[in-house]
C-alpha cells in the first residue's frame, strides 16, 4: 500500500527530499511542514500547516492522517528529541535520537567523543570563561584561530580568525555579546587546519554505514572564496580530489568508527551522518559532525541517487544496509548554485518577486526552493536569505556548472547574489591533467625495453639447476638437479661503493658488472660454496636504457665467468632520489656447499699453516672514497694520463679495472680439501679480513716482499702520504684472496693456482701472543717503495719449510662416474685414503639423482655432481656436460665404477684408457690426452 510521508522543514534540503521521495512508487503523498513555495501543491507534494514544535500534536496529526514515515530535515528538531517523541508515540521517524544528535548540538561533546575513539580531528579546548579562552588562544603552540559556539547556530556559529587578536574578539562577541544567543555560553577553540574542505555523508543503520559520494560546498558569499561566511552558496558532487582509496579511508577511520563508538557508548546512531573534513597533509581530519543532510549538499546528492530514496530510508531504519546498499549514478556530476537575497547574510529585503522558473525546468534543470513564499495569483516571492538553488546533472563537472549558471541567468530575480565559480577547486584540480607514471618520472616502457634487452643475456647464464628465465615474480633453483646431496646454502650481498662515481664520470659502465658479481661471489667462496645464482638491484633517478643495459650486460657476462646464473633482478626508477646520470648498484649471490666441505675448517687450522696470496687486479672495489680524495689532492682528473698502470691509460681507465672473480680458479682447489680457509680481501683490507677466517688464538705473520704490489698502491701511498696501517686497513695491497693451507699441501696448491693466476706464499700462522696484533705485515713500506720493480722472494716458506717439501708428493686427480649404490666406489675411496696412494678422488658424478653412491661420497668429504641423462636431448650433449664438470675440477683421470651409460666416441678419444693395478676389475679408467 502506498505511504504518506511527512518532511519537517522549509529549506532547499527539504524540497530536495520531497522531490526525490515523490519519485517512489511506494509513496502516495509527500507532506512538508511548513514547506515553501516549491513544495506547495506540486504533484504528490503539498505543504502542511501542522505545528512541528509541539511533538505531541505532530504525533497525533501523523496518526490522524495515516503518515507512515516522518523525515526530519533540520538539526533543531533532532536536538530537541523529535525522533524520540514520535517513535515513542508509535510513529516511524527517520533521524538520530536527541542523545545521538549531540554530535552536532554540542561541539564539546563531539570533540571529546572523537578524542575518546581516536578519530582524527584538530587540537582543541572548550571554555565557559572568555578570559580563559583568550589566554588559551594567546599561549597555544599551534594557530588556535577557529572559534565555535558550542550549541546550534544555524550553520553560522564558526569564526575562522586571521590572527590571535581577531580570535579573541570572536570569543568576546560570542560569549559576552551573545551573537549566537545561548549557543555561545560555551565556546570551543580549535587549531586552524590547512588543506581542502570536503563533506562526506553516509546513511547509518546503527551498525553499517553506506557512504555517499563526497561533496564540496562553498561557504563564502562571493567568487574566489571572498566575502563573509554563509550557510552555503553552492555545492558540487562528486569531488575528484577525494580518490576511491581516500573515501574508503574516511569511511573506515571516521564514519564507521563514529557509528561503532556511538553504539559502544549505548547511543546507537540511525540516520544521516555528515562529516565535515579537512584534507590535511597528515590525512583527513574532522572539522565537525552534522546529524542530517547538509544544505546545499542535499541538492546535489539526491539528484545522483539512483536508488529509491524511500527504500533507502526504510532499509536504514530496519538495519538492512549491509545487504541493501544505495546505488549512485556513475559518470555524472551535479552542481547546484544558490541564489540569495541582496544583503545576505546580513539584513535583506523580503517579498521580491521571482520569475522565469519555468524556463529553467525547460532547460532540464531542477530548481529547489528555500526562502520562497507563494502569493495570490501563484506569484513566488522571496522570504529568506538563501532563496533557491539551481541544480544541473551532466556527464562532467564543467558541463554541469555551465548548465547551472545558464539556469541561474534565466531566473528573474532582481539584485540576486550568487556565485559563478562553484566547483572551481575541482576544475583547477582536473585542469592540471591526469598525470601519467611517465610524467612523474617513471618510464614503464623504457623499463620493459630494458628487460627485453637483458633477457637473452640472462638466458646465456643458464646452468644445471636453473634456466635463468626472466619475467616471473621469483626465480627458481633446483639444488638436486645441480647435484647437491646435503647442501648448506650460503648468501652474500654487496655493492661497488663509490667506484660508481668514477664510472659515471668517465661514462664507462660495462666493467661495473664484474665488480658487483666479484664482490658477492668472492664472499660466498669464503664458505667453500659454489656460486649458484645471482640477483642484481639497479636504481636510478632517470632510466637510461643504454647505460642500464651496459651495466646489466656486464653483470650477465660476469655471472658466466663465475659459473652462476643471473636469476633475476630489480630496476628501480626513483625520480628525485638520484641526480641525472646517477645510479646505484647492489648484488646478491646465493651459493651452496656440501655440509662436510664447509669453510673455514677452524678445528684444522694450526700454527705453521701457510698463507698463499692470490693476485688482485688493482684496487678492486674498496677504498674509492680515499682514492678520490687523493686524486683531488694531486689535482688529477680521471681523463689525465695515469702515473700508474700501462702506458697510454688514463687515471679513470686504470681505476676502473674490474675486480677479479676467483670462483672458477679456486673452486676445484677448495673442493680438493687442501685449503682450510679462504679470506676475500675486501673492505677492511689485509688487516681485518684474514683474521675473520682464523681461530682467535692464531696470528698472521706476512712479508710484503713476497708478493708484487701493483703500482697504483705505490702511487696512492706516496701522493696521499698514507701510513702503512692506513694502506693495510683500507686496500688489498695486491692480494685479492688469501688461502690458508697446511705446509704439506702448500706447494701443490700454489702450483695449481699459479697455473692460471699470479700467486705467492706470503706468510704463515703463528701462536698469538698476549696483546699482539692479529696481523703483522713486515716490509710493507719497503715493498710499496719498490713498487713494480720488486721481484718477490719465493725462495722458501716463512715457517722455514721448502716449497718442494719432500714429505709431499703429487696425487693424480680422479673423477669417478657411477649410476647406483657405489659398491666399487667404496673400494676406490678406501684405496685413495691410504698414504701410499698416488690418486685422490676430487669428484663423483652420477647420471641418476639420489643414489646411495652420492651419499657415500658426500659423507667421505668428496664433492658430488648429478648429470641426469634424462634431461638431455642427445648423448653428445650429455657427454659434453660431463666433460665440462671434469674440466671444472681439474680432473686428470676418469674412472667408470658401475656407470651404466654408453659414452660417445668423442668422449672416449679425449680420455685414453689405461687400467691401474689397484682398481677393482669391474671399473674402467681413462686418462686425458693432453
Amino acid at each position: 500500500m502506498a505511504e504518506r510521508v511527512l518532511i519537517v522543514g522549509s529549506g532547499g534540503r527539504e524540497h530536495a527530499l520531497a522531490w526525490k521521495l515523490a519519485q517512489s512508487p511506494h509513496i502516495q503523498q509527500v507532506l512538508v511542514a511548513p514547506g515553501n513555495a516549491g513544495t506547495a501543491n506540486c504533484g504528490k507534494i503539498s505543504n502542511s500547516a501542522v505545528s512541528v514544535s509541539n511533538h505531541a500534536i505532530l504525533a497525533q496529526y501523523c496518526k490522524d492522517h495515516n503518515v507512515g514515515l516522518v523525515v526530519v530535515g533540520p538539526e533543531v528538531p533532532l536536538a530537541t528529541g523529535m525522533v524520540d517523541d514520535l517513535t515513542a508515540a508509535g510513529v516511524a521517524c527517520f533521524g538520530p535520537s536527541a542523545k545521538a544528535a549531540q554530535l552536532e548540538a554540542s561541539k564539546s561533546f563531539s570533540k571529546s567523543f572523537m578524542d575518546r575513539h581516536g578519530i582524527p580531528t584538530a587540537r582543541w579546548s572548550s571554555f565557559t570563561d572568555p578570559d580563559e579562552a583568550c589566554n588559551y588562544i594567546q599561549g597555544a603552540v599551534f594557530p588556535a584561530l577557529v572559534v565555535k559556539a558550542n550549541g546550534l547556530a544555524a550553520g553560522k556559529g564558526v569564526i575562522v580568525a586571521a590572527d590571535k587578536d581577531e580570535a579573541c574578539q570572536a570569543v568576546l562577541d560570542i560569549m559576552k555579546d551573545k551573537t549566537f544567543g545561548s549557543a555561545g555560553d560555551t565556546v570551543v577553540v580549535e587549531e586552524l587546519l590547512d588543506g581542502e574542505e570536503v563533506s562526506c555523508l553516509c546513511f547509518s543503520d546503527g551498525s553499517t554505514v553506506a557512504a555517499m559520494p563526497p561533496v564540496q560546498d562553498h561557504k563564502r558569499l562571493l567568487d574566489g572564496d571572498q566575502g563573509p561566511n554563509t550557510g552555503g552558496m553552492g555545492a558540487y558532487c562528486p569531488t575528484p580530489q577525494v580518490s576511491e582509496e581516500m573515501l574508503q579511508q574516511i569511511k573506515n577511520a571516521v564514519l564507521q568508527k563514529t557509528v561503532d563508538g556511538m553504539r559502544e557508548e549505548g547511543i546507537p546512531y540511525v540516520g544521516v551522518l555528515y562529516a565535515g573534513l579537512m584534507l590535511t597533509k597528515q590525512g583527513p581530519k574532522v572539522l565537525e559532525f552534522n546529524c542530517r543532510f547538509g544544505d546545499p549538499e542535499c541538492q546535489v546528492l539526491l539528484p545522483l541517487l539512483k536508488s529509491d530514496l524511500y527504500e533507502v530510508l526504510k532499509n536504514t531504519l530496519q538495519a538492512k544496509l549491509a545487504s541493501s546498499a544505495p546505488i549512485w549514478l556513475e559518470d555524472s556530476a551535479a552542481v547546484t548554485v544558490v541564489m540569495a537575497s541582496d544583503g545576505y547574510p546580513g539584513a535583506y529585503q523580503k517579498g521580491v518577486e521571482i520569475t522565469g522558473l519555468s524556463r529553467v525546468t525547460e532547460m532540464g534543470l531542477q530548481v529547489f526552493h528555500a526562502g520562497t513564499a507563494l502569493k495570490e495569483g501563484g506569484r513566488i516571492v522571496t522570504s529568506g536569505g538563501r532563496v533557491l538553488a539551481v541544480t544541473a546533472v551532466r556527464p562532467t563537472l564543467e558541463s554541469s556548472l555551465q548548465s547551472a549558471n545558464q539556469g541561474v541567468a534565466a531566473v528573474g530575480f532582481p539584485n540576486a547574489v550568487y556565485r559563478r565559480d562553484i566547483g572551481h577547486r575541482a576544475i583547477a584540480y582536473l585542469s592540471r591533467g591526469r598525470l601519467t607514471y611517465k610524467e612523474s618520472g617513471v618510464d614503464i616502457a623504457a623499463g620493459n625495453k630494458l628487460v627485453d634487452m637483458i633477457k637473452p643475456l640472462a638466458k646465456s647464464t643458464s646452468r644445471s639447476g636453473c634456466n635463468a628465465e626472466l619475467g616471473g615474480f621469483a626465480g627458481l633453483f633446483d639444488l638436486k638437479a645441480a647435484g647437491f646431496i646435503d647442501p648448506i646454502l650460503v648468501a652474500g650481498t654487496d655493492g661497488v661503493g663509490t667506484k660508481l662515481k668514477i664510472a659515471q664520470a668517465c661514462n664507462i659502465h660495462n666493467t661495473l658488472g664484474q665488480d658487483l658479481v666479484a664482490m658477492c661471489v668472492n664472499d660466498v667462496l669464503a664458505q667453500g660454496a659454489e656460486p649458484l645464482f645471482f640477483l642484481d638491484y639497479f636504481s636510478c633517478g632517470h632510466l637510461d636504457v643504454g647505460v642500464a643495459s651496459s651495466v646489466i650486460g656486464g653483470i650477465a657476462e660476469s655471472c658466466q665467468m663465475a659459473g652462476c646464473a643471473l636469476l633475476g633482478g630489480e630496476t628501480a626508477e626513483m625520480p628525485g632520489v638520484y641526480d641525472l646520470g646517477e645510479y646505484d648498484l647492489a648484488g646478491f649471490c646465493v651459493g651452496a656447499v656440501e655440509r662436510v666441505s664447509l669453510l673455514p675448517r677452524l678445528d684444522d687450522i694450526q700454527q705453521g699453516d701457510v698463507l698463499i696470496g692470490v693476485a688482485s687486479s688493482g684496487v678492486h672495489s674498496n677504498g674509492f672514497s680515499l682514492v678520490r680524495k687523493v686524486l683531488e689532492r694531486a689535482s688529477l682528473q680521471y681523463s689525465s694520463p695515469a702515473p700508474f698502470g700501462r702506458p697510454g691509460q688514463t687515471v679513470g681507465e686504470v681505476l676502473l679495472t674490474p675486480t677479479k672473480i676467483y670462483s672458477r680458479l679456486l673452486q676445484p682447489i677448495l673442493r680438493s680439501g687442501a685449503v682450510k680457509a679462504y679470506a676475500h680481501i675486501t673492505g677492511g683490507g689485509l688487516l681485518e679480513n684474514i683474521p675473520r677466517v682464523l681461530p682467535k688464538e692464531l696470528a698472521v705473520d706476512m712479508d710484503a716482499m713476497r708478493w708484487r704490489i701493483p703500482p697504483v698502491f705505490t702511487w696512492l701511498q706516496k701522493e696521499g702520504s698514507l701510513s702503512e696501517d692506513e694502506m693495510a686497513h683500507t686496500f688489498n695491497c695486491g692480494l685479492g684472496a688469501v688461502l690458508v693451507v697446511g705446509s704439506r699441501d702448500a706447494s701443490m696448491v700454489l702450483r695449481q693456482v699459479q697455473a692460471q693466476e699470479e700467486a705467492w706464499t706470503v706468510g704463515s700462522l703463528a701462536q698469538k701472543q698476549p696483546g699482539a696484533e692479529d696481523v703483522v705485515i713486515r716490509n710493507l713500506a719497503r715493498s710499496l717503495r719498490a713498487g713494480p720493480n720488486l721481484c718477490p722472494d719465493t725462495s722458501e716458506l716463512l715457517n722455514g719449510a721448502s716449497h718442494a717439501d719432500p714429505s709431499s708428493h703429487k696425487r693424480t686427480r680422479v673423477a669417478v662416474l657411477i649410476s647406483g649404490t657405489g659398491t666399487n666406489l667404496q673400494a676406490l675411496m678406501e684405496q685413495t685414503k691410504k698414504p701410499s696412494s698416488s690418486a685422490e678422488i676430487v669428484v663423483v658424478i652420477s647420471n641418476r639423482p639420489g643414489v646411495l653412491g652420492l651419499k657415500k661420497a658426500s659423507m667421505a668429504g668428496i664433492q658430488t655432481r648429478v648429470v641426469d641423462h634424462k634431461l638431455y636431448g642427445s648423448r653428445a650433449e650429455f657427454d659434453g656436460t660431463i666433460d665440462r664438470v671434469l674440466e671444472e675440477f681439474g680432473v686428470e683421470v676418469v674412472c667408470l665404477a658401475g656407470f651404466m651409460r654408453i659414452l660417445t666416441g668423442h668422449f672416449v678419444r679425449k680420455w685414453n684408457g689405461m687400467e691401474p693395478e689397484y682398481l677393482p676389475t669391474s671399473t674402467a679408467i681413462f686418462r686425458a690426452s693432453r
